[in-house]
């Protein structure tokens, strides 16, 4: 295939709204047709590519973002990268396989649904994808804004402890991890979210991801009842789901999560929730509901997992302090992350657990993940104790609070009646919720996805049939002097996507 009939089928392929791969990031929409275009033949072992500067240029992409896609591509083996010469096609594809396969693999040949011999609990988990299609970061690809984050003081923070040559911060985290980080973050959540704890119950974890993870793994048994929010956070229903739980999706309204009268009268072993602000909807679990939960969980011996992912970023009205500060049973773990307020790829967060748990859960965290990044752990340190990072969030909580101003701005403006914002005092992101329930949101992301602008269906956060539909929309890494433009864009193709809805409706 000759370089532009390549470049021709990658921009056909990449710009299709109804491709398989069109609410996907960029960088992965074009690992997808490149990979799908060599396994077709388009593209014949030791076919020479265009250098990804050629690439990103004739695909008016970012070159980060090509070379993201076929860093993976020679990862994986399908391209193969010669130092000085170029990128080529792979003599050996890794997804090749013999046409006829052997008797004995035919005897044995999975379900449909079930690739080749993944168990049943792994297919359920792979059968979709949640970083495609629930990950909410830009609604306009390729331009992630990190201008704000200080990239050469944390760059000299951590230089200073990889010259300190202590070999001590190349072991494992025993323990619970670094301790001056630990004391540092048991400080900022005791002043800023009344969070009651020690730096000894402090665990450094890898996100909220692996907290959910252990706790549920360290405080229940397969086939145990766990109760979550509806709709809820993709990656902590993935975790549960992982552990073998049985889900039990809870309605959630203006207050927060609310439970049924007949689910009061039943007895999960684990209680997922985001009192102070819903993900996704963004609302506010009140006092008298807190209190309700709280009563309910010490009454039936079960545990409360408290995701607390962004409330450094509120923006209006007086803040929450945790759920976790009025347990006066212990019946609370109380997780955190750094991604927010740093930058996505740092990967450390925290988990508080309750002093009688701590020493099984200290066992858990080493012995399941072998824990590490101390250097990482210390520059942090240094990060947080020298107030960085409380200057820093001051910085953000202005600059998001503008971004989120513009984008509510310009959508009430296109969408009028059609909408109601929900979630818009705080968080990286808003939910935009259809005043009509008819109105297909799956089918209006798709067209927003025609026109580049990345949006999540409300729809694909409910276990079961939706409530309600709409989008969800995030604007923290969108760079500020765009997303005027891109929200009224996104306004007016959100408008005349509803709007034909509406009418094919009528009609």
């Amino acid at each position: 295939m000759r370089s532009y009939d390549l470049t021709e089928r990658l921009l056909t392929e990449l710009q299709r709204p109804d491709g398989p791969h069109a609410l996907a990031p960029l960088n992965r929409r074009l690992y997808h047709v490149l990979r799908e275009t060599i396994l077709a033949g388009h593209l014949e072992a030791g076919t020479r590519l265009p250098s990804t500067r050629a690439l990103a240029c004739e695909l008016a992409l970012s070159r980060n973002t090509v070379m993201s896609a076929i860093s993976q591509l020679v990862a994986e083996g399908y391209l193969s990268a010669q130092q000085g010469s170029g990128t080529y096609v792979s003599d050996t594809l890794p997804d090749q396989r013999p046409l006829t396969p052997p008797a004995s693999a035919a005897k044995r040949a999975p379900a449909a649904d079930n690739p080749r011999d993944l168990s049943d609990r792994g297919a359920l988990l792979t059968r979709h994808s949640g970083s495609q299609d629930y990950e909410v970061q830009p609604f306009a690809p390729g331009a992630l804004d990190f201008a704000d984050f200080p990239i050469q003081l944390w760059q000299k923070l951590q230089t200073k402890y990889w010259r300190s040559l202590d070999r001590n911060l190349l072991d494992y985290g025993q323990e619970g991890g670094y301790m001056p980080l630990r004391e540092a973050i048991a400080r900022y959540l005791t002043l800023s979210r009344s969070v009651r704890v020690t730096p000894a119950q402090v665990l450094i974890t890898t996100g909220t991801q692996q907290a959910i993870d252990l706790a549920a793994r360290l405080l229940t048994d397969h086939g145990d009842e766990a109760w979550i929010e509806n709709p809820s956070y993709w990656g902590a229903r993935r975790a549960l789901e992982a552990a073998g739980l049985r889900l039990r999706p809870i309605a959630v309204d203006a207050e927060g999560i609310a439970p049924r009268e007949a689910e009061w009268h039943t007895r999960p072993r684990l209680i997922y929730v985001t009192p102070s602000h819903q993900y996704p909807l963004g609302h506010v679990m009140s006092l008298q509901r807190r209190r309700a939960l709280l009563e309910f969980a010490a009454q039936r011996r079960c545990w409360i997992f408290e995701d607390d992912y962004d409330s450094e970023f509120r923006y209006s009205g007086r803040p929450f302090a945790s759920l976790q500060g009025l347990d006066a049973h212990a019946q609370v773990l109380y997780s955190g992350t750094f991604s927010k307020a740093m930058y996505p790829g740092i990967r450390l967060g925290y988990l508080v657990v309750p002093p009688d748990l701590l020493a099984a859960f200290n066992t858990g965290l080493y012995d399941l993940y072998r824990p590490g990044q101390l250097m990482l752990q210390a520059a942090l340190t240094d990060f947080i104790t020298e107030g960085h990072l409380q200057t820093m969030v001051r910085r953000l909580r202005v600059t998001y609070q503008a971004r989120r101003d513009a984008l509510a701005r310009s959508l009430v403006q296109a969408l009028g009646a059609r909408v109601r914002i929900s979630g818009q005092d705080s968080g990286l992101h808003l939910c935009l919720v259809f005043t009509d329930d008819a109105v297909d949101d799956e089918a209006v992301a798709a067209a927003c996805a025609a026109h580049r602008l990345f949006v999540r269906p409300l729809s694909r956060y409910y276990l079961g049939a939706p409530h309600q539909r709409g989008l969800v929309i995030g604007y923290a890494y969108v760079p500020i002097e765009r997303i005027t433009p891109w929200a009224r864009r996104l306004g007016e193709v959100v408008r005349a996507a509803v709007d034909a809805a509406n009418g094919a409706a009528a009609a």
